[in-house]
């Protein structure tokens, strides 16, 4: 799908637009900056750090993010290893930052995770800690749990262990640089490796059965004055780095089910009945999903500019739910994997921004230096599920609902315009749509004739700002 970059016009409905912004916020109680105590405490903790023993600032670090992230969890550095590869993949070191039962801790238990706003973001921690003294930001010592993974030929994990050491990031990388540098095989050796071991690392993934939707994103930023809708689909790298991740949380899962202490981030595989209703929509939609092929391999063969691939990957959403925590503390879940991974998994690699992986990296380090994790992490395991299931469910609502005001700021100016439209999904009586330009989703009445994967005729009627609704009548 192209990059679609459709503005929001200093008008009065970019007014009216902040203002809904503004609202939604109040409205679902989000905080507005941190209680003054928070921020002294973490002023504090990042003036007075000192760096692990481990010194490993002389490997050649880098981080690889979205232009103009501060907030910098993860840098990677990969060298050959015999005939595999040794993949180090540093974590900010958050828990040397934040004191157990402190004022920092309390609050970020508050907020479970950073929550990214149309008109701006809401951290989990203040700034001296998430943007500075525990980002991984390049040219600078930062203490890190760095995880070193020993790969096979085939990218297939061969060995695992992860410490505490002192790390210094050579380099900031955006997605767009990091990708123009190794397709022109300009970059350093890690980012060219990172190509060949992401490769390695997908088809292992499709061995085991996992799977990724890999839709174009959607993002909200604010440029020139203005709000911008962008959707475009991920750079190649994007995906090779999103595979150093899951290789570390899986990683991190098993150390954890064999010590049977931990938490695993799991999600239930679907019913018989779902994978058949799924199969039978993607032969309705005139793109069958063979009965040789996998889940996974199927969706990596859809062409995202076919209209009725956007219904099927509307229709694969619904496969997998029911994601969420489970703590162990002596015994291992009968269930614990996550199914879209196709493994067992641990969220581990941003504790900047989501509370969970502060406790499995202080659980993971102890294990493997083979001492007993800490009091507080063990004892304060069963909060957790009940935190992140709480502040996802938030983060959730605030993005679909700032997406929707913003999509009605797009098109009101247009009261009246015909757009073709693909549809992606019917339910009960009312179709969901996808225009084509703006690339605007919504819900509209459903003619008689409509089937998913259609692209139809359709008039805009009203939009409302306020409450991010449009309505859309078939032509």
């Amino acid at each position: 799908m192209p990059d679609r970059r459709t503005h929001v016009t200093a008008s009065a409905a970019q007014s009216e637009l902040a203002t809904a912004l503004a609202v939604l916020r109040t409205a679902l109680s989000l905080p507005d900056g941190f209680p003054a105590p928070v921020d002294r405490e973490a002023e504090a903790a990042a003036s007075t750090i000192s760096l692990p023993d481990r010194d490993l600032t002389a490997v050649e670090f880098l981080t690889v993010d979205p232009v103009g992230s501060t907030d910098l969890d993860q840098a990677v550095h990969i060298e050959r290893a015999g005939d595999g590869f040794l993949v180090r993949y540093a974590i900010a070191d958050v828990p040397a930052l934040v004191r157990p039962g402190g004022a920092v801790d309390t609050e970020a238990r508050t907020r479970g995770q950073t929550v990214y706003a149309a008109d701006g973001r809401i951290p989990l921690h203040p700034a001296a800690i998430g943007e500075h003294a525990g980002s991984l930001l390049p040219g600078v010592d930062r203490g890190a749990f760095v995880w070193e993974l020993t790969l096979g030929e085939d990218g297939q994990e061969l060995a695992v262990s992860v410490a505490r050491a002192g790390i210094r990031s050579r380099r900031q990388w955006s997605y767009q640089e990091a990708q123009a540098a190794i397709d022109d095989g300009s970059g350093p050796e890690t980012l060219l490796l990172l190509r060949e071991v992401g490769l390695l690392r997908i088809q292992c993934e499709r061995e085991r059965g996992g799977a990724s939707l890999n839709a174009p994103d959607e993002e909200i930023v604010f440029r020139d004055g203005a709000y911008t809708l962008e959707r475009r689909a991920p750079l190649p790298v994007e995906e090779w780095n999103a595979q150093i991740s899951l290789l570390t949380g899986m990683a991190a899962a098993r150390l954890m089910l064999d010590a049977r202490v931990g938490i695993l981030r799991t999600m239930p595989p679907p019913t018989d009945d779902a994978v058949a209703a799924f199969r039978a929509q993607t032969t309705a939609l005139g793109l069958p999903w063979p009965q040789d092929v996998s889940y996974g391999e199927y969706l990596r063969t859809l062409d995202h500019h076919d209209p009725r691939a956007l219904a099927v990957m509307q229709a694969a959403t619904g496969l997998f739910r029911g994601a969420g925590y489970v703590v162990m503390d002596g015994t291992a879940p009968a269930e614990p994997l996550q199914s879209a991974v196709a493994a067992p998994y641990a969220h581990t690699t941003a504790p900047l921004r989501r509370l969970v992986d502060r406790w499995v990296l202080v659980i993971c380090e102890a294990l493997c230096a083979g001492r007993t994790p800490p009091e507080w992490a063990t004892a304060s395991l069963g909060e957790l599920p009940a935190i992140m299931g709480a502040t996802s469910r938030v983060a959730s609502q605030l993005g679909a609902a700032s997406v929707d005001r913003v999509e009605a700021a797009l098109l009101s100016g247009r009261i009246g315009d015909e757009f073709d439209a693909t549809v992606l999904a019917i339910r009960n009586g009312d179709m969901t749509v996808q225009l084509a330009d703006p690339a605007v989703v919504a819900s509209m009445p459903r003619p008689d004739t409509v089937l998913p994967g259609t692209v139809v005729r359709v008039r805009l009627l009203s939009v409302s700002i306020p409450n991010g609704k449009v309505e859309l009548v078939a032509v």
